[in-house]
């Protein structure tokens, strides 16, 4: 009984802080019920899944929260309608039409999809119980573990990493079955991250683009780009891939930096393409190509240069977003979230972009574990190949073995010796004639280092 009243005591006081827009003042000093509701679910997603740094099944009691105070933050797209033509009959016959509620048709579609997904997500963690491998607090040194500790400092990806703790597998790696069942969950949350993306752009591609953006542009798209980017989108041969791979190729160049100049450079064309062919010349509230549910269709017999040009940024943009999945969001986007007032949008965006930022994390431990996996087995190997030729060294150090009744002998090099009774002299090995031969090989062996 009193934990189901503080259950509810702590629901009236999650809904009273959205309904005040996080002022819980009173002073009418808050946020939009839209942005209160994408905070509220992006803190939720930070206090359960912020400490996500091992693989393993999230805890019973931080499960049991995320799927409470989920539920209460998406029971309010249920309220949230769309009213379509439906014919009804009359009693004694005859029809007439009525407008009836219904789901509204985005948050019919994409909360269940984003339910399935969250349930997929933590499934995959339950997966991660008695496995294999575990995990080494990085700062804590284990007795007899000199092995661990020297591939922690001497592993440049996970130093990169300090943070995290290090994943230990066994001496020989993994087993078959385990390392199959890694690949496998790793390819299922790459789908899964897939997903959520797609999600997460529709959404916001969909919500209005605010004017504080669009005032804050500046009037030059080369001055928002500079001399090397302009260039780049402005030369007569362009594809994406290889913009893609000039940009790699500069250390001057962050992608998130780019990101951003690209996507204002393509609204900036955007909006010239629209004073100068539309008639009024309006402004482009959304990220599509459209006026008035129209698509823009332009006067001239030929493509606009600035509509080429914004089409090529649209597509850098696209490329970029595929290359790098875990690019944050851009200038834009931020300011969409910030200034939007569909609490259905919020709810679909804000539910998204934690489920994609869950399966990005869970894909990234799994590839450190992987990582870790192959570079011990290679370790492993090595040391077997090590351990293999020092045996056979000493096989051969070991004095030749001669037959009392055969007319020949084997000297440590392997090599026949011929051997005469009548002379009672034994010849010299001939293992000298043959050391420039065999110098290749005993250079490998005295430089093989681990």
């Amino acid at each position: 009984m009193n934990s189901a009243f503080a259950e509810t005591e702590l629901m009236k006081e999650r809904f009273a802080k959205l309904l005040l827009g996080e002022d819980m003042s009173g002073g009418g000093n808050g946020v939009s019920t839209a942005l209160a509701i994408s905070n509220a679910i992006t803190n939720l997603s930070a206090s359960v899944f912020s400490q996500l740094w091992k693989l393993q099944p999230l805890s019973p009691q931080k499960k049991a929260i995320w799927y409470r105070e989920m539920e209460w933050f998406l029971c309010i797209s249920d309220s949230i309608v769309e009213l379509v033509p439906s014919v009804q009959n009359f009693p004694g016959g005859g029809t007439f039409e009525i407008m009836v509620p219904q789901p509204r048709s985005d948050l019919f579609v994409n909360v269940p999809a984003l339910k399935k997904i969250d349930a997929m997500l933590l499934n995959i963690l339950d997966g991660f119980s008695n496995s294999e491998f575990c995990y080494v607090e990085r700062g804590i040194v284990v007795s007899g573990d000199d092995d661990t500790k020297n591939f922690m400092t001497s592993s440049v990806r996970l130093e990169e990493k300090w943070w995290l703790p290090f994943p230990k597998v066994p001496q020989k790696g993994l087993s078959e079955n385990a390392r199959k069942k890694l690949q496998q969950c790793r390819e299922c949350t790459n789908q899964i991250l897939k997903a959520a993306m797609a999600i997460n752009s529709n959404v916001l591609a969909e919500m209005e683009i605010p004017d504080t953006y669009l005032d804050s542009l500046p009037k030059s798209a080369k001055s928002c780009l500079g001399e090397t980017l302009h260039g780049y989108l402005a030369a007569d041969k362009f594809s994406p891939d290889g913009f893609m791979d000039r940009l790699d190729s500069s250390s001057e160049f962050t992608s998130l930096e780019v990101a951003n100049q690209i996507e204002a450079a393509a609204h900036i064309w955007n909006q010239k393409y629209i004073r100068k062919y539309m008639p009024g010349g309006g402004r482009s509230t959304t990220s599509s190509s459209s006026w008035g549910g129209k698509k823009l269709k332009s006067s001239a017999a030929e493509i606009p240069k600035c509509k080429i040009l914004a089409k090529r940024a649209e597509n850098v943009l696209h490329s970029l977003r595929i290359r790098f999945p875990g690019l944050p969001q851009t200038s834009l986007d931020m300011s969409k979230i910030q200034h939007n007032r569909d609490v259905g949008r919020a709810i679909i965006e804000s539910y998204s972009r934690v489920m994609e930022s869950l399966a990005f994390n869970i894909v990234a431990r799994i590839e450190d574990l992987l990582y870790v996996d192959d570079a011990t087995k290679q370790r492993a190997a090595a040391e077997s190949l090590y351990t293999a030729q020092g045996r056979l060294s000493c096989s051969f150090a070991k004095q030749r073995w001669i037959s009392p009744t055969a007319p020949f002998s084997f000297d440590h090099s392997g090599e026949l010796v011929s051997y005469h009774h009548d002379s009672g002299t034994i010849p010299q090995s001939p293992r000298n004639s043959h050391s420039r031969e065999r110098e290749p090989l005993d250079q490998a062996l005295e430089k093989l280092t681990f």
